[in-house]
C-alpha cells in the first residue's frame, strides 16, 4: 500500500458507523462496554493496529477481543505491543480520539493526523495477530476488526479463541538466534534438548560440541575462558556477528557468561554481575507493578570479586550483601531474604524465593488488570528458575525472558552500568596458608602489615580497589584489582612466575604492584622476579 487508502477506509467506515451520543475511552484494559455498542470501535481498532505496526516497521501487534471478568453481555478490545506488553500510553489517546470521530469524514481526518504526527510510512507492511474469548458477541466484533485491517491492507492472523496471556505471548517478538558455547561439555545435551521446545521463539545455535574429543573440554572455550580472558573463544571469531548475543556454559553447565560484539566488532562481556543486575532490577519492577511494595524484601548477594560499578548500581536500588567466595556462602546468605538474588562474577548463581514469598504471591489479590499481569509474570518467573543450584540453562532462559520482555539487545543490557576496568591474576606461591583474610575475604590479616602496604598502593589510584585471597585448592594467591581510569589499569605484557589469567597478558598497573608485594611475601625467587618488581 503506497498511498493513503481513502476509498477503502470510506467504504468500510460507512459499514461500521459510530453510534450517536456515546463516548468511548481507551483505559488500562482497552475499550470495554456493552457489546452492542462496539462495532465501530472494533473496525477503528483494526485501522489503528495496522498503523501501529507500520509505525514499528512491521512488527506484530496483538489485538485481544475480551471483556475479561465483565458480564457476558459486555465485550471489549485491547492492543498488545510487539514485546507482548500493553499498548504504549501515548497511543491510548490516539485510540480514544479515533473511536470518537463522529462521522466518516471526521474519522478519515483523524487517521491522516495520526499518520502525519507519528511520521508513519504507510507503504510499510502491517502485521496483526487476533484472538478472542468465548463471548457470543466475539465473532461479529472480530469481523468488524478484520474490516479495519483489510482497509489498511494489513496481514492478519486470526488465532480464534485463546486466553489473553496466550495472545500476549503470541504477539511477543521472536528472539534473534542465540549462539551457545557448550564448552565441549555436557551442556550440549541440555541445550540440544531444550532447543526442541524453544527454537520457535528462541533459536539456539550450539557451538563447541565436541563432547567425545579428548582434551576439548573447556579448552579455549566455555564460561571460565570468556570470563578470565575477556575475549571470544577462538572457535566463535568467525561465527558471531556484530549485535548478535552469545553465551558460554562451563564444563558441567552451572556457570553462564554472556557476550556480544558491538557495531565495530568490539567484544563486550556480560558476566554474573551483569546478570544479577538485570535479574534483580526486573524482579523489583514486577513486585512494584504487582502492588507488592513492602510485602517482602528483595536482596542481592555478591562476593569481593563483584565489579564496583555493579555493587554501586545495585546498592542504590536494593540491599546488597558481600560474603566469602563460594556458592554455598552466597546461597546461605540469599536464604535470608524473601527473594534473594545471587550470582558470582564467574556466572554461577540463581534466585531463591522463600516459602513466605511464594505464599504471598499465591494469595495476593491485585487491584487492577495491570497488577494482575505483573503478578502473573512474577509467579511465572519463580517457576522458570532452578532454585536448588546455579543452572546455566535455566539462567539462560531467565535472561532471555527478561531481555525479550524489556526489548533489550546486548548493548542496552550492557549500558545499565559501565564496569570499572579490572584484572584478575594469580600468583604461584610456596605456601598459601600464610595468607589469611577477614571482611568477606576483602582484607588480609596475615602476613602482618601486608594489608597496610596494600592500602598505601591502592589509595594512589582513582576508584582503586584490590584484594588478595588464597586459593582453596592450589598453592596460588588470587589478586583482583580495579580502578576508574583505564590508563591506570593497563600496563606492559609480562611473562613470569605470576600466572596471568588474561589473554593477551596485559597486566594492570595496580594489580601488578600488588602482585609484586604478594610475590615478595611468598618467598619467591628474586632472581626470577621481573625488573618491574624491583
Amino acid at each position: 500500500m503506497s498511498s493513503f487508502p481513502t476509498s477503502e477506509l470510506v467504504k468500510f467506515s460507512d459499514l461500521h458507523p459510530k453510534p450517536s451520543n456515546v463516548t468511548f475511552s481507551y483505559g488500562t484494559a482497552g475499550f470495554r462496554t456493552k457489546a452492542s455498542l462496539l462495532d465501530s470501535v472494533l473496525f477503528r481498532v483494526g485501522v489503528l493496529a495496522a498503523l501501529r505496526s507500520k509505525r514499528l516497521d512491521g512488527k506484530t501487534i496483538g489485538v485481544m477481543v475480551t471483556a475479561s471478568h465483565n458480564p457476558e453481555a459486555d465485550n471489549g478490545v485491547k492492543l498488545v505491543d510487539p514485546r507482548g506488553e500493553m499498548l504504549e500510553n501515548s497511543w491510548e489517546t490516539l485510540a480514544t480520539n479515533l473511536s470518537n470521530a463522529e462521522t466518516t469524514g471526521d474519522f478519515i481526518q483523524v487517521v491522516k493526523n495520526i499518520i502525519n504526527h507519528q511520521k508513519i510510512d504507510i507503504s510499510k507492511t502491517a502485521n496483526v495477530i487476533i484472538a478472542r474469548d468465548t463471548r457470543p458477541s466475539g465473532p461479529g466484533l472480530v469481523a468488524a476488526l478484520e474490516d479495519g485491517l483489510r482497509a489498511m491492507g494489513a496481514v492478519a492472523r486470526n488465532e480464534g479463541v485463546k486466553t489473553t496471556p496466550i495472545l500476549h505471548y503470541l504477539a511477543g517478538k521472536k528472539a534473534p538466534p542465540l549462539v551457545v558455547d557448550c564448552a565441549n561439555g555436557v551442556g550440549f545435551f541440555a541445550a540440544k534438548a531444550m532447543g526442541e521446545y524453544v527454537n520457535s521463539v528462541l533459536p539456539l545455535i550450539p557451538h563447541n560440541i565436541a563432547i567425545n574429543a579428548l582434551g576439548a573440554l573447556n579448552n579455549a572455550c566455555g564460561a571460565d575462558y570468556v570470563k578470565t580472558s575477556q575475549r571470544l573463544p577462538p572457535s566463535l571469531v568467525s561465527v558471531l556477528h556484530p549485535g548478535q548475543r552469545a553465551c558460554s556454559f562451563d564444563g558441567d553447565a552451572d556457570r553462564l557468561i554472556y557476550f556480544y560484539l558491538d557495531d565495530r566488532s568490539q567484544f563486550h562481556m556480560l558476566d554474573g554481575d551483569k546478570i544479577a543486575a538485570l535479574v534483580a532490577n526486573f524482579i523489583a519492577e514486577l513486585a512494584k507493578g504487582a502492588g507488592l511494595d513492602g510485602k517482602f524484601e528483595i536482596g542481592v548477594v555478591q562476593t569481593a570479586y563483584a565489579n564496583g560499578s555493579s555493587t554501586k548500581y545495585l546498592s542504590e536500588r536494593l540491599p546488597v550483601q558481600c560474603v566469602k567466595t563460594g556458592v554455598k556462602n552466597l546461597h546461605h546468605a540469599a536464604e535470608g531474604y524473601s527473594i534473594g538474588v545471587y550470582f558470582e562474577a564467574n556466572g554461577h548463581g540463581t534466585v531463591l524465593f522463600s516459602p513466605s514469598a511464594l505464599s504471598i504471591l499465591e494469595t495476593h489479590q491485585p487491584s487492577t488488570p495491570a497488577q494482575s499481569t505483573y503478578l502473573s509474570n512474577l509467579i511465572a518467573l519463580s517457576d522458570l528458575i532452578n532454585q536448588t543450584v546455579g543452572d546455566a540453562l535455566s539462567d539462560m532462559l531467565l535472561v532471555e525472558v527478561i531481555l525479550a520482555h524489556k526489548g533489550y539487545s546486548g548493548l542496552e543490557w550492557d549500558s545499565i552500568y559501565s564496569d570499572l576496568p579490572n584484572r584478575l591474576v594469580k600468583v604461584v606461591v610456596k605456601d598459601r596458608n600464610i595468607f589469611e583474610t577477614e571482611d568477606a575475604e576483602r582484607r588480609l590479616t596475615s602476613p602482618p602489615g601486608l594489608q597496610q602496604r596494600l592500602d598505601d598502593i591502592i589509595r594512589k589510584y582513582d576508584g582503586g580497589r584490590a584484594f588478595v585471597r588464597p586459593s582453596g585448592t592450589e598453592d596460588v594467591v588470587r589478586v583482583y584489582a580495579e580502578a576508574t581510569l583505564r590508563p591506570q589499569a593497563d600496563g606492559k605484557s609480562q611473562t613470569f612466575d605470576l600466572e596471568i589469567m588474561f589473554i593477551p597478558n596485559i597486566f594492570p598497573e595496580l594489580a601488578f604492584r600488588i602482585a609484586g608485594l604478594v610475590y615478595d611475601e611468598s618467598g619467591g625467587d628474586s632472581s626470577k622476579r621481573p625488573k618491574e618488581f624491583l
